[in-house]
């Protein structure tokens, strides 16, 4: 299976893809999403599972969690049919989307529906977290996305 990136922008070469990351992509049929492409790619209907990456020398949780998606995405399925579509982040795109949804922690996965904000879990979790916080998000009614006080990615220090 090929691994297409999805973007609104002329075509590019897709960046270089951690076999992890492939990993994901493929046993999940995830879209690579560039950030000018998200919002088109979410509204679609149904639920829909943003992976939000980060630079693995760096985050090292993030290829724990390039691991941990297509479990969740095999777990929970209704018959042969994942209940939520993937779409994964790369480390620019991102740090570019991530500021609209308010977590605090790399990696992170944020669930919309169509287009909507669900909610999010961030960082690394254990495994039983992660089904509980799945099973919740996926019977959960769009709501507000939280305001962070440090988002991912931004200054968190003190003046």
């Amino acid at each position: 299976m090929s691994i297409e990136l999805v973007s609104t922008a002329p075509a590019n070469q897709p960046p270089p893809l951690h076999p992890l990351i492939a990993r994901l992509c493929q046993m999940t049929g995830a879209a690579l999403l560039e950030a000018d492409a998200v919002d088109a790619w979410a509204a679609a209907p149904g639920r829909a599972l943003l992976v939000f990456t980060e630079d693995p020398v760096l985050y090292r949780e993030t290829l724990d969690l390039a691991v941990v998606v297509p479990e969740l995405s095999q777990l929970f399925r209704d018959g042969t049919t994942p209940r939520f579509r993937t779409g994964v982040l790369l480390q620019k795109a991102a740090r570019a989307v991530a500021k609209r949804y308010g977590f605090r922690r790399w990696p992170a996965l944020v669930m919309l529906s169509g287009g909507q904000y669900v909610g999010a879990i961030d960082g690394l979790r254990d495994w039983q977290e992660y089904v509980e916080e799945m099973s919740r998000l996926l019977t959960a009614e769009p709501t507000r996305v939280p305001i962070a006080l440090h988002p991912a990615g931004g200054d968190s220090h003190c003046h």
